[in-house]
C-alpha cells in the first residue's frame, strides 16, 4: 500500500465518523475503519472488508491497552513524544497485517532488549569522561597557582623570574586554549572532547557512584537519534540554546514487565509498601501489605499443596484464603485446600497475578524498619535557594531503580544542579526534579544531591515521593517444595519475589 492510499485513507476517516453512535467500526465500499475513543484522540485500526471483526476488536484492545503503558499522557503531546515507543510496540502485536499471539507483558519485555555492546560503549565513554574532568580539574589548579606567583612577582619585585614561568606554563598547556588574560579557557573544546560530553553534564555531576557507571536497561534495541537529528541538535547548541534530553527515570514511573511463564507452577510474593515520613523525623504511617499468588499452566498440575517458610518476623500477621486449609496452615505452614479432591484453578490470563493463597500485613512506628530516609535542607541566600538532599537506605535491602521526585516552584528553565550522586531529569511540564539511582546497595547506602533555583518558600519542596523495588521482603516469606496429592513427582516451580512502593512520601 503506497503512502498516498494511506494518507488519503486517514484524510477520509473524520468525515466519516458520526456523533451521537455507538458503533466502533465505519465500513466503506473497500475498507473497513474500526477505531476506540481515547480521550480527544482515536486509537483507529484500517482493515479490508474481508477480516474478522472479532480479532480486529481484539486486536485494537490490545494495542488500547500498550498506549498508556508507553505514553505520560494521552494527548497529542504526549503521543507525539512516545512515538516511537509506541510503534516499537505495535510492531509487536502486528507483522505483515496479522496479530501475533502476545500480550501486555510480553510486548514489554521485547521491547526492553538489552544490548551488551551498548553497555560497553556507556562504560568507555564514561570512563573517558571521569578522566578528562579529573585533568582539567588538575590544569586549572596549575593555573590558578600560575596567578598567584604572578601576582606576588609583581608586588614583591620577582617579575623576570614570574615571567619565566608563566611563559614555561602557557606553551606546557596551549592545548587548553588559554586566553591572553589567563583569566579561564578558551572557546574552543577542552582536550579534543566532542559535543557529545554535554549530554552527560546534567546526569552525572559530582563523585561518581556505582549507579552513574551503570548503563540504564531497556535502551539496548531502541532507535537512537538519526545523523541529520544530532546535527540540528549541534546547531541549535551552536547558537547558544540549552538542549535537555528528554530522558525517562530507569524505573521511576513504569517498572520492568514479568517475563513469561515458562514452568509448570509459578508463585509470586509481592508485598506492596505504603510509608509516610516526617520532613523533620518520624514515621506518621509505615503499613506493608503482602499477597502470595498461585499460576498454574497445565491441569494436570492442580491437585498440589504448598509447602512454605515464614521468616522471624513476629510483626506479620498472616491470613489464608477462606477456601484454605487454616488448621494446616497453622500446624505445618502448607497451603492446601480444604476439599483435598478440588484442583486449583489452572491458565493463564494477559493480566491474571493468580490465585491468592495467603495474604498477610505488618505496621509499625519504628523509624529502623524503613528502608531508605529522606532528609532535605532547603536554605535561602540572596535571591537564591540552595536546596541539599541526602538519602539513606538500611542494609536490609538492596535496592533497585530508586527514583525521588521532589517538587518544584514554577520555573522557566531546569534547576541548577552543582553535584549529584546518579542521574536527575527535569519534568517541566509538572515542575518536578527526578533524580535516580539504578541500584542502592553496600557500595553506595547514602548518597546526596544539590540545587540551586530561585528564591522560594521551604514548604515548596514537599511532599517529596519516593518509588522503587526490591528483591527481599520483610515477612522473608519462601515457598519450599510443592507436595502432588496424586503421587508422582513433584512438579518444576518457579518464585518469584518482589518489593514495590505504593505510596512513599516525605511530607
Amino acid at each position: 500500500m503506497s503512502r498516498i492510499r494511506i494518507e488519503g485513507l486517514l484524510a477520509a476517516f473524520p468525515k466519516l465518523v458520526g456523533t451521537g453512535k455507538q458503533h466502533t467500526y465505519v465500513e466503506t465500499e473497500n475498507v473497513r475503519y474500526v477505531y476506540q475513543p481515547i480521550e480527544s484522540l482515536y486509537l483507529l485500526l484500517v482493515t479490508n472488508k474481508q477480516s474478522n471483526i472479532l480479532e480486529d476488536l481484539d486486536t485494537l484492545r490490545l494495542l488500547s491497552k500498550l498506549v498508556p503503558e508507553y505514553s505520560y499522557s494521552l494527548d497529542e503531546e504526549g503521543i507525539s513524544t512516545n512515538a516511537f515507543e509506541l510503534i516499537f510496540a505495535f510492531d509487536e502485536v502486528i507483522t505483515i497485517g496479522h496479530k501475533e499471539n502476545v500480550n501486555v507483558a510480553q510486548v514489554k519485555q521485547y521491547c526492553e532488549m538489552e544490548s551488551h555492546e551498548e553497555k560497553l560503549h556507556k562504560l568507555v565513554m564514561q570512563s573517558k569522561i571521569n578522566e578528562t574532568k579529573d585533568v582539567m580539574k588538575r590544569k586549572a589548579s596549575e593555573i590558578d597557582k600560575s596567578k598567584i606567583e604572578k601576582n606576588r612577582g609583581e608586588k614583591g619585585g620577582f617579575g623576570p623570574l614570574q615571567s619565566l614561568g608563566s611563559e614555561r606554563i602557557e606553551n606546557s598547556f596551549s592545548d587548553l586554549s588559554i586566553s591572553s588574560s589567563g583569566s579561564g579557557f578558551g572557546s574552543g573544546p577542552a582536550f579534543g572532547l566532542n559535543t557529545d560530553i554535554d549530554s552527560f553534564s546534567n546526569k552525572t555531576k559530582g563523585r561518581p557512584t556505582s549507579s552513574a557507571n551503570a548503563p540504564p536497561k531497556g535502551l539496548g534495541m531502541k532507535l537512537g537519534k538519526s545523523q541529520k537529528a544530532n546535527q540540528f541538535l549541534e546547531s541549535l547548541r551552536a547558537e547558544g540554546e540549552v538542549i535537555l534530553e528528554d530522558v525517562k527515570p530507569s524505573l521511576g514511573q513504569s517498572r520492568s514487565a514479568a517475563p513469561p511463564l515458562t514452568d509448570p507452577i509459578t508463585l509470586n510474593v509481592e508485598e506492596k509498601l505504603n510509608v509516610t515520613l516526617k520532613r523533620d523525623g518520624g514515621v506518621n504511617n509505615f503499613d506493608v501489605q503482602g499477597t502470595l499468588a498461585l499460576q498454574i499452566l497445565n491441569q494436570e498440575d492442580g491437585h498440589i499443596q504448598v509447602q512454605v517458610k515464614t521468616g522471624e518476623n513476629q510483626a506479620v500477621a498472616f491470613k489464608t484464603h477462606p477456601n484454605m486449609n487454616k488448621e494446616l496452615f497453622s500446624n505445618e505452614s502448607i497451603l492446601g485446600l480444604k476439599d483435598p479432591n478440588r484442583p486449583f484453578p489452572t491458565g493463564q490470563a494477559s493480566d491474571a497475578a493468580g490465585v491468592g493463597l495467603l495474604k498477610w500485613r505488618m505496621q509499625s512506628t519504628d523509624e529502623t524498619m524503613v528502608p531508605l530516609t529522606i532528609n532535605c535542607w532547603p536554605s535561602s541566600s540572596g535571591n537564591e535557594t540552595y536546596v541539599s538532599i541526602e538519602y539513606e537506605a538500611s542494609s536490609m535491602f538492596d535496592l533497585q531503580n530508586v527514583v525521588i521526585s521532589v517538587p518544584l516552584p514554577a520555573l522557566r528553565e531546569a534547576p541548577s544542579v552543582s553535584q549529584i550522586d546518579g542521574e536527575w531529569r527535569y519534568d517541566s511540564r509538572n515542575s518536578i526534579l527526578e533524580w535516580s539511582i539504578l541500584l542502592v546497595d553496600n557500595s553506595n547506602r547514602s548518597g546526596s544531591m544539590e540545587f540551586v533555583v530561585p528564591q522560594a518558600d521551604s514548604s515548596a519542596f514537599f511532599p517529596i515521593s519516593v518509588s522503587f523495588m526490591a528483591t527481599e521482603t520483610f515477612s522473608d516469606l519462601k515457598v519450599v517444595n510443592i507436595i502432588p496429592l496424586k503421587g508422582g513427582n513433584a512438579p518444576k516451580f518457579s518464585q518469584r519475589t518482589q518489593l514495590i512502593t505504593e505510596n512513599y512520601q516525605v511530607v
